[in-house]
């Protein structure tokens, strides 16, 4: 299982975040947000939005740091980019 985080730049809500994302599943996704203790709302799309204070968890349990330009490549590569605007597969979730 490898889960992927980008550094917490991202602005919102008075602080700083970063996207959590798999390039293998939805599911594995949303199994290591569970074990760590993030909540199915902060699941947008195709990532989950991870407050700046909660980076060094994710890494800590695991996720990969890279950038945000390579998240979105491989997101991409595995068909599990969702942008905005486009309806989002159920068979993925």
């Amino acid at each position: 299982m490898t889960l992927y985080i980008d550094p917490p730049s991202w602005p919102g809500h008075g602080r700083m975040w970063s996207h959590l994302v798999s390039d293998v599943s939805f599911q594995e996704l949303h199994v290591f947000a569970a074990e760590l203790g993030v909540p199915r709302r902060a699941f947008e799309r195709d990532h989950y939005d991870i407050p700046s204070h909660r980076y060094a968890d994710a890494v800590a349990a695991g996720a990969v740091e890279i950038g945000s330009k390579e998240l979105v490549r491989r997101i991409t590569a595995a068909g599990l980019r969702r942008p905005k605007g486009r309806p989002a597969p159920s068979v993925r979730d």
